[in-house]
């Protein structure tokens, strides 16, 4: 499957605490229930059980005295904590995690929250993020304009905010505004519906400076390769200096190193540069650039 048609992936706020963000992501059927409000009530208490506590309390009232109630219903304490306990560990940690989804229900983007336009601009956020923090000259930590690990996933989940919102507005703007409205009035709607267009295309330039940052981070990484080979190369120089002297005379030698090491030189100089790129399009992504 072609990267830009793949669906976008679930964002969670990158802020949120490592635990509560784990539970998020490992329970996307209870986010999609939560997002639809499809929440299974509590289940309330048993009037027949409630009854006969009734009855036994009031048996044990009337037979023994109110000792004997007290101790009646210390057993019975005793008793329930003991069926928590020992209750299906698996439902406690879905009501667990349904906690948590409601309580962060504002926390995370769901695929189904983007319409189309939408989702296809967030897959493209999450992939130039992708491509960054995979990036060599990122985990080699050459990329020091910007702090990767912590702004990318802002960037993508700001982005992933803001779409989901516009996907919303745009869903309510089409159930509001008739398809095909009177000629007379249609000037009316334009100033809402430019909005939405103008929102759009905010959107899309900020989801194409990440791509070009993400663009330039792969150039940098083509150049990162070439310069660590020449790197290894370089470090047997020697090895190539006595293969030309037994070889050739100097007259054929002498130029051969120096071009090799002109190479050399000019790979380094193509690497500075692209790292230098690079960063000057993570300035611009963060809006700390230069013109």
């Amino acid at each position: 499957m072609e990267p830009r048609s793949r669906p976008p992936s679930l964002v969670v706020d990158p802020s949120l605490p490592a635990a509560v963000s784990s539970v998020l992501r490992s329970s996307p059927e209870i986010l999609r229930s939560v997002r639809l409000g499809d929440i299974p009530s509590a289940p309330g208490p048993d009037p027949v059980k409630v009854f006969s506590a009734a009855a036994l309390l009031g048996l044990a009232w009337a037979l023994t005295s109110l000792t004997g109630m007290l101790l009646l219903l210390a057993v019975a304490g005793v008793l329930t904590g003991m069926r928590r306990l020992t209750a299906d560990p698996a439902a406690r940690q879905a009501r667990r995690r349904m906690r948590v989804a409601l309580d962060h229900s504002h926390r995370f983007v769901l695929p189904e929250d983007l319409d189309a336009d939408c989702g296809a601009l967030l897959r493209r956020a999450q992939d130039a993020a992708e491509t960054v923090l995979g990036s060599q000259v990122n985990r080699a930590g050459l990329l020091d304009a910007i702090d990767n690990a912590v702004t990318l996933p802002d960037q993508v989940w700001q982005t992933a905010t803001k779409l989901a919102r516009l996907s919303a507005m745009r869903a309510e703007h089409r159930r509001i505004v008739p398809a095909a409205p009177p000629p007379e009035v249609a000037e009316a709607f334009a100033p809402y519906s430019g909005a939405l267009e103008r929102a759009a295309d905010s959107l899309a330039g900020r989801v194409r400076a990440l791509e070009e940052y993400a663009a330039q981070v792969s150039r940098a990484d083509a150049v990162y390769r070439s310069y660590r080979q020449l790197e290894l190369l370089a470090e047997r120089t020697p090895q190539y200096e006595d293969l030309l002297a037994e070889t050739a005379g100097d007259e054929l030698a002498v130029p051969r190193l120096e071009e090799m090491t002109g190479q050399a030189r000019r790979i380094r100089e193509l690497f500075l540069e692209s790292m230098a790129e690079a960063r000057r399009a993570a300035g611009h992504l963060t809006g700390t650039g230069t013109a």
